[in-house]
């Protein structure tokens, strides 16, 4: 067999790894994505616009909001009314049930074509239902950061994520309280 062949064999059996970032136009490279589970961060459910206000400051100031990004915040249907006048540059989604709004936010990681848009993934959530998605985009080449309160991270969500953030107990909202 001579070396061209060889070659050829060897490159049918093994092809060579694809990398999104060249495929992607150059437009859509450098991209960053910031998904927020709002509930996950306050520690409930958005009772007030004062609490809707809290989250957006401490996660403004925690990840460095710039105006050109794609932000989606995931909600409970009742905590829409005071996210949304909060958060109105932001796309807001919606679910019902226990763990609606991370079920809003699967949807979109999951059937949005994430990894050919984004090189990087911003999750705020600590919720280990998130862990099998953020591998998988990791899978994909997409850096995922994921921001949560150190209490709350699941250490599965931890471990499949790029790399972490975790609040401190002195950042947790008492702007809301009732």
């Amino acid at each position: 067999m001579n070396k061209t062949s060889a070659q050829n064999i060897q490159t049918a059996e093994a092809p060579a790894p694809t990398n999104h970032h060249k495929m992607r136009p150059p437009s859509l490279r450098g991209r960053r994505l910031i998904l927020i589970d709002i509930e996950n961060i306050s520690g409930g459910a958005i009772r007030t616009l004062a609490e809707a206000r809290w989250a957006q400051r401490m996660l403004d100031s925690t990840l460095r909001l710039r105006h050109q990004e794609q932000v989606i915040v995931g909600v409970s249907k009742a905590g829409a009314i005071h996210t949304g006048p909060v958060w109105s540059s932001a796309r807001i989604v919606v679910g019902t049930g226990v763990d609606g709004a991370d079920h809003a936010l699967l949807d979109v990681l999951n059937n949005e074509n994430i990894a050919d848009r984004f090189d990087e993934v911003i999750l705020v959530s600590g919720d280990g239902i998130f862990t099998d998605t953020v591998a998988t985009l990791g899978g994909h080449g997409v850096e995922v950061t994921v921001v949560a309160h150190r209490t709350s991270l699941a250490k599965k969500l931890q471990m499949a994520a790029s790399q972490t953030v975790t609040f401190t107990p002195r950042q947790i909202n008492t702007e809301g309280a009732a």
